[in-house]
């Protein structure tokens, strides 16, 4: 008898498991279909895939089903806890990061590098060169090397190589065979940071305010221009900062940054214009400080209100000099420096604007055409194709 049930209660147990996923995944349909569902992600900083379009055309095109099961992904119930479990279950069985995001030393997260095969610096500097040689003046190349490849000693033991000093000697290469002028930073950035200068984020991929003063100095060197000394600066600096390389890697635990803001006082209302331009509007500003944005997830849009697609900065304490800067979003915080040497200064997003660049150089008559990047940006990029 004590056998027979024995033998009962064992095959009862065989089912259990089954059992439990049953119910677990019966459970999450049931909280996925009543549970709100969310516009956006303050933690990912990003706006959710909402349920799709259904009709014919999306159905068998079968751009219904891609976008049905990004919808499943970003509204999945609980995936902000789900997506940090993840990541530090990969740190406890010996992972050095998560989603393609490093967690490295100090409380540095860091991307991992661009592989090889996927580069297209080639191609982005090749581009480059066909539009210098279709404008009369000069364009200066200057990109902003890795946070991996400079903060090395962040990393954990175990990462892949970074290909910097491959994608330099590219760019450096084929600038040199195209009389195209090169601002290189390597050097500057790795003493810098010996020196003990914060030149990245540590929850972000940009450089911080600091870092990207360092590359002010660097072009004004080579342009024979006289920065703005770093004691004139009033310096602002802003606690909970976190940015998009926190937002994807699930590491929810990690201490947040501070983000700064260089302000030279002599930069006022009255002095400062800032048009901002998308479509057929215009708004117009006097400030290069969003400092609304503070209050929001995403900080970094204190610097010129985020991306647009083309913005136009006036200084009148300068009388002479305009500056056109082809960019990614490096440029945001390095744009307020580089206007105290210009009286204007014309920012072009190409992942925006669409538009022929070398029709606004011959219209404007700039003086200086600087394309500045960030490495992993521009070994990515997509966009850069349309610089015509």
């Amino acid at each position: 008898m004590n056998d027979t049930k024995a033998r009962e209660n064992k095959n009862v147990f065989r089912f259990a498991p089954l059992v439990l996923f049953v119910v677990f995944i019966f459970t999450f349909c049931i909280l996925f279909i009543v549970m709100p569902k969310s516009d956006y992600s303050s933690t990912e900083k990003r706006y959710l895939e909402q349920f799709p379009e259904l009709s014919a055309e999306t159905l068998f095109s079968g751009e219904f089903s891609e976008n049905f099961e990004t919808y499943l992904a970003d509204q999945f119930f609980g995936r902000n806890f789900w997506k940090g479990l993840n990541s530090y279950y990969n740190l406890a069985i010996g992972h050095n990061g998560a989603d393609g995001v490093y967690s490295g030393n100090d409380g540095y997260l860091i991307n991992i590098p661009v592989e090889e095969k996927d580069s297209r610096v080639q191609n982005n500097i090749n581009t480059v060169v066909k539009f210098s040689q279709s404008i009369d003046v000069t364009v200066t190349v200057e990109i902003v090397p890795g946070t991996g490849y400079i903060m090395n000693d962040k990393l954990p033991l175990n990462h892949f190589n970074y290909n910097d000093e491959i994608y330099f000697n590219q760019i450096i290469n084929t600038c040199n065979d195209n009389n195209l002028e090169f601002i290189d930073l390597r050097e500057s950035f790795k003493q810098s940071a010996i020196d003990g200068i914060q030149l990245y984020y540590k929850t972000d991929h940009h450089w911080t305010t600091a870092g990207a003063y360092v590359g002010y100095e660097q072009l004004c060197n080579k342009w024979g221009l006289t920065p703005t000394s770093k004691e004139k600066f009033n310096i602002e600096t802003y606690d909970n900062f976190y940015g998009t390389t926190y937002s994807t890697s699930g590491f929810w635990f990690t201490n947040p940054d501070t983000i700064q803001v260089w302000n030279n006082p002599e930069n006022t209302e009255k002095n400062i214009t800032v048009d901002i331009i998308e479509g057929d509007a215009q708004e117009t500003y006097h400030s290069m400080y969003f400092l609304n944005h503070l209050e929001e997830d995403d900080k970094y849009p204190i610097f010129l209100d985020g991306n647009h697609p083309l913005e136009y900065i006036t200084n009148s304490n300068v009388k002479s000099g305009k500056l056109l800067i082809i960019k990614d979003s490096f440029s945001h915080c390095f744009a307020p420096f580089i206007a105290d040497n210009f009286n204007s200064v014309t920012l072009v997003d190409m992942r925006y604007y669409k538009g022929s660049v070398s029709e606004i150089v011959k219209e404007e008559n700039f003086d200086k055409v600087l394309v500045l990047y960030g490495i992993d940006n521009f070994a990515t990029d997509t966009d850069l194709a349309w610089l015509k």
